[in-house]
């Protein structure tokens, strides 16, 4: 238990849900679906959960400030 804990620590619990989420519905192509998780293997897909989660926010920025943009030119 304390691996689990100490490979998530820092992480953000919305990308920590988003990853268990993940490994109960069989979306993780890692290791096995007979066994649960490694400590590694749930860091690895937390952070692959925030990358997604802040790539979004910048796409969601960008069209937010072109919006904003088009709005000020108009």
């Amino acid at each position: 238990m304390r691996g689990y804990l100490a490979s998530v620590q820092d992480a953000d619990l919305a990308d920590l849900q988003s990853a268990i989420q993940r490994f109960m519905r069989g979306e993780v192509k890692a290791g096995t679906a007979q066994f649960c998780p490694s400590s590694a293997q749930l860091c690895i897909e937390v952070r692959e959960r925030r990358t997604i989660r802040e790539l979004l926010a910048r796409r969601a920025a960008g069209t937010l400030a072109q919006q904003v943009g088009r709005r000020g030119a108009a």
